[in-house]
């Protein structure tokens, strides 16, 4: 089990400042989140390659963002998160096919993104025409041997599975946010993997606490303060037999997110090894 954490990439200026400090603080994997597609060009791919093995970091998995506006609510996030609005939706293809592209000269096989509130309802129009999608995406992927995972969060696990059955493609998994299940009122995230456990690929750790009103979402804490039984997770990810990257992310600015990230680092590893035993360092 490795735990590594999140690395922005905006511009290439200041990668090489961002993968010391991950070294300096003895992570040596992360999760290469990017929104800006401007960044994806070939010059930035192979300084970044470079800079991976001078600092020996492997990239779990590439999180690629997309264009367009993006409100983090249960109003406005209907009409602008992912490719389920139909305004956005062949622009933000595009968007994830090139980012794929990106990670792919990386050497990177798991490509991450929020696909939006996918509709509840299997009869809606949307939903059909939204696994269209999906199904485009995933097979521009699959030709380059990588995965596409669904990060949880804006859907129930449920809905989440019978999009992956009517995609029906082989490379759709799960990147668990262990919190967003929680922060979006949807799920509990160990009992959530009743349900799609088996195609859990990659994790976020992350901790939060559910709504309390049906505008906004549950408030984010830090790992050990909010509703995420952590102990009942990976005991269910040791029980279906996970043991991969756990990569800690923190939604917050300034000193304090490293702080409280180092924090969840002992926090998540004492239970890891509680649980994995030998196999936690495998």
């Amino acid at each position: 089990m490795k735990i590594g954490t999140c690395v922005n990439f905006s511009e290439i200026d200041g990668m090489e400042k961002k993968f010391a400090q991950l070294r300096e603080h003895n992570f040596d994997s992360c999760q290469l989140v990017s929104w800006n597609p401007a960044a994806w060009t070939d010059e930035n791919a192979s300084i970044l390659k470079t800079l991976l093995e001078q600092y020996q970091i492997t990239v779990s998995a590439f999180w690629c963002g997309w264009t367009g506006p993006a409100a983090w609510n249960f109003y406005d996030g209907q009409l602008t998160l992912g490719l389920v609005p139909v305004e956005y939706r062949q622009m933000r293809i595009e968007n994830l096919c090139d980012g794929a592209d990106f990670a792919h000269k990386l050497g990177i096989t798991d490509v991450v993104t929020h696909m939006g509130f996918i509709p509840e309802n299997p009869y809606d129009p949307n939903f059909s025409s939204f696994c269209i999608a999906v199904r485009t995406v995933a097979e521009h992927l699959k030709k380059n041997g990588q995965c596409l995972l669904f990060e949880t969060g804006q859907e129930t696990p449920v809905t989440m599975l019978r999009c992956f059955e009517a995609v029906g493609t082989d490379n759709l998994y799960v990147n668990l946010d262990t919190a967003n299940l929680i922060l979006y009122g949807k799920a509990n995230p160990a009992d959530a993997l009743d349900v799609f456990g088996k195609y859990v690929r990659n994790l976020h750790a992350k901790d939060g606490c559910y709504p309390t009103n049906g505008h906004e979402l549950g408030a984010e804490t830090p790992i050990g303060q909010g509703k995420v039984d952590f102990r009942a997770v990976f005991t269910k990810l040791h029980e279906l037999g996970y043991n991969s990257y756990v990569t800690i992310e923190r939604e917050i600015d300034g000193p304090q997110q490293l702080t409280d990230i180092l924090e969840s680092r002992t926090y998540l590893q004492n239970i890891i090894d509680e649980i994995y035993g030998e196999e936690a360092s495998c």
